[in-house]
């Protein structure tokens, strides 16, 4: 979902006010406040009229209560440069902050592969967000989680234990209850969970190794992490192994690759792959670039073993590609 997908499902300013002459009660923006423009403030632009008004609220919430058609002056659609001055009536339908909703359970899509009383192993599609979060404050796998199995409201990130990013597909665990969710942690901390990624790189890596560098945020671009001068870097440790050349024409050069995590730190394979000069294709926050059909980082998590919290021993899960990697794949070839 997107960032404005919020307020994407409102009608237009026309119809409501239809619907509100037609049955006041069926207004999905509910009452309105109105306020007139006192005589004592100075014509100016509607937003910052507003932000004198209502000084609870922020400038830039206020331009997008007026951006999503939720103020009207004199009773048209308002526009956030407009003059309003002494006399003008503003109608307003109060907004809730963008993360009122993170706790919110939604109909979200994903696939669960297997579940228990104590856990759920989930098969995240790639562009769905994990965790609520700025930009990202509903239509997220944990609005699902919570949609799909409420009892996750009593557990701590509705259960949540490591988490995918954005647009890496695959396996995750889900705890169920709070002794669950202790359990998956220790095992996570004390390095035992078992996570499997496969991923596409660009260039020939000649053989097995292992990446041990610290990660942490990139000093000069928020967005990123790094291994060169991290702010506060924590220890990550990824094992790689080719599985497949090949060569994306054009393009160049491609790798099958196996990864699997002894850490969980954000972006870790993607920041480790470019660190050895073997970014993901379509990675372009980390130089990759978008070959072979490639549109999203080429990551996918394949395999997850843990222990059962439930007494039942080791459990492990394979999740195949999804359908957009495996069209990479097929549009890469690769040697004998």
């Amino acid at each position: 979902m997107s960032d404005t997908a919020a307020s994407a499902d409102l009608v237009s300013d026309d119809e409501l006010l239809g619907l509100a002459d037609e049955n006041p009660d069926e207004n999905p923006r509910g009452e309105p406040q109105l306020v007139t423009v006192p005589s004592a403030m100075r014509a100016d632009r509607l937003d910052k009229v507003l932000a004198g008004l209502l000084p609870d609220h922020s400038r830039n919430r206020l331009q997008g209560w007026i951006e999503s058609g939720n103020v009207l002056v004199n009773g048209a659609p308002a526009k956030i440069r407009q003059t309003v001055g002494p006399g003008d009536q503003l109608t307003i339908w109060a907004q809730p902050a963008p993360d009122a909703r993170a706790f919110t359970p939604e109909p979200v899509e994903f696939a669960v592969v297997a579940e228990s009383p104590d856990w759920i192993v989930v098969n995240k599609p790639a562009g769905l967000v994990t965790h609520p979060g700025a930009g990202n404050w509903s239509g997220t796998l944990l609005n699902g989680l919570l949609y799909r199995y409420p009892e996750l409201a009593q557990v701590a990130r509705a259960g949540i234990v490591h988490r995918l990013d954005k647009d890496t597909s695959g396996l995750m665990v889900v705890a169920r209850n709070d002794k669950a969710q202790t359990h998956l942690v220790r095992q996570l901390q004390a390095r035992s969970m078992g996570r499997e990624y496969m991923a596409l790189a660009h260039g020939w890596i000649a053989g097995p190794g292992k990446v041990d560098r610290d990660i942490g945020r990139d000093p000069r671009v928020p967005v990123r992490m790094s291994v060169e001068r991290p702010v506060a870097p924590k220890p990550a440790v990824t094992n790689y192994a080719p599985a497949r050349r090949g060569m994306a024409d054009p393009g160049g050069r491609v790798t099958e690759v196996v990864c699997r995590l002894e850490t969980g730190r954000t972006h870790q394979i993607r920041v480790h792959m470019a660190s050895l000069g073997h970014p993901l294709l379509a990675d372009t926050i980390y130089g990759g670039k978008n070959i072979a059909g490639a549109q999203r980082q080429m990551l996918h998590a394949r395999a997850l073993h843990f222990d059962d919290p439930g007494g039942s021993g080791e459990v492990q899960f394979a999740a195949a590609a999804p359908a957009d990697m495996i069209q990479v794949q097929e549009n890469i070839a690769w040697n004998a």
